[in-house]
């Protein structure tokens, strides 16, 4: 085994990690590029997967500005380098919400 690779059970950040890698390829892998989200895919997943989190994820306009934010590259496609950027924006967002609370 490699350092630090000790085979066990995973401990709850990661499997939450583990999670979200699980929930971006549910859905990259649909249509065209499986490690890729289409802006349909990503729609799919923000409106299932974050309905409670996002305001307006009904709204195609929001879903076309959220598109464009992730896409850095502008090639239509949000990798998932991409998608992890909307993942720190969501829970940037539920921490300070939870403080709220």
């Amino acid at each position: 085994m490699g350092q630090g690779m000790e085979v066990g059970k995973m401990t709850k950040l990661e499997e939450h990690l583990e999670g979200i890698i699980n929930v971006f390829h549910r859905y990259s892998s649909r249509v065209g590029d499986p490690d890729t989200l289409s802006k349909g895919e990503l729609k799919q997943l923000i409106t299932r997967e974050l309905t409670n989190t996002l305001k307006n994820t009904k709204d195609q306009s929001t879903i076309d500005k959220i598109f464009q934010d992730l896409d850095a590259d502008k090639d239509g496609q949000v990798t998932f380098d991409e998608f992890v950027v909307l993942v720190s924006r969501v829970l940037r967002t539920a921490h300070v919400n939870i403080h709220k609370e």
